[in-house]
């Protein structure tokens, strides 16, 4: 099966490295893609612990880990697509839009709700900080390692296509998340991130699937939302309550990215099918089966 839309061979491709390790990253480019991505971003999290390092995990490394994996499997041609991708800035202003939208609201719903719901109103000085939000996502964005939109390369960039081509356009999405909250696990066992965001992950692997649709897979556009979340969400949002009142705030995060994510599954059923599919899945596929089906 091959899941990236070029020609099928008319037999099995030989492998020409005599490498064992290269023969595997290219018969199973997916699953060395996952493993790499947390072999790549975990080792920090024994010096954080020890407060050698300011993060338990470094955002960057399915990033790193799409391009070794790239590298192996298409060469120079696939690594400046990856990078093209990544600086694809000619899109439709609504995926700027979407990107930049969708964190903005539910996280000023999950604000408000809370606050209806009978949490202890911030002080002055923290809603002040909104001020911020713009250079905090700016930030993100630019500077590998400082929040998470270097993750986007990895998980959207690459993985994304192969997994919906062979799960489907919502089941590649929320394997994707499912594999993308494991992926946080550092953070969660240190308290960087609370239990509840296993739900928002899941749910807004979903929504940047949807936005890097419709902004043509772009992955830039998917760096701005998740730039633009770690600064609205992360940055502002959790920093304006404590204890139970960020716990429930969790919650009513989790069930903002679940209602975007189930509009944008029925937006995309009512959409026609996306054209030139095929094609778009080389920029972003992997070669061979991708490593996820029973050998």
């Amino acid at each position: 099966m091959n899941p990236i839309g070029t020609k099928e061979a008319a037999g099995p491709q030989p492998v020409t490295s005599a490498n064992p390790i290269m023969r595997l990253v290219r018969r199973r480019p997916l699953l060395t893609f996952f493993v790499l991505s947390c072999c790549l971003a975990w080792w920090p999290a024994p010096l954080y612990t020890h407060g050698w390092l300011p993060a338990a995990q470094a955002g960057f490394g399915p990033f790193l880990a799409a391009l070794i994996v790239l590298g192996a499997t298409e060469g120079r041609p696939g690594v400046r697509r990856l990078l093209g991708a990544m600086v694809r800035w000619r899109v439709p202003i609504r995926a700027y839009v979407a990107a930049v939208g969708a964190p903005l609201l539910v996280s000023g719903a999950a604000i408000g709700l809370n606050l209806a719901g009978g949490a202890a109103r911030p002080e002055t000085a923290a809603l002040a900080a909104w001020v911020q939000i713009p250079t905090t996502a700016l930030v993100v964005l630019l500077i590998p390692g400082i929040g998470g939109a270097w993750e986007e390369p990895g998980f959207r960039g690459y993985s994304l296509r192969p997994l919906e081509h062979r799960f489907g356009p919502l089941g590649g999405p929320l394997l994707l998340g499912a594999l993308w909250a494991g992926w946080h696990l550092p953070l969660f066992l240190t308290g960087g991130i609370l239990w509840p965001d296993v739900l928002v992950i899941v749910a807004a692997s979903v929504v940047l699937a949807s936005v890097f649709h419709l902004g043509r897979e772009s992955v830039l556009i998917a760096m701005l939302l998740h730039a633009t979340n770690n600064a609205v969400g992360g940055g502002y949002a959790s920093g304006l309550f404590h204890g139970a009142d960020q716990t429930r705030l969790g919650l009513f995060t989790a069930a903002g990215w679940i209602v975007l994510a189930v509009v944008a599954e029925l937006l995309r059923r009512l959409r026609p099918p996306r054209k030139g599919t095929e094609r778009s899945g080389r920029v972003l596929g992997a070669g061979g089966d991708g490593g996820l089906n029973p050998a």
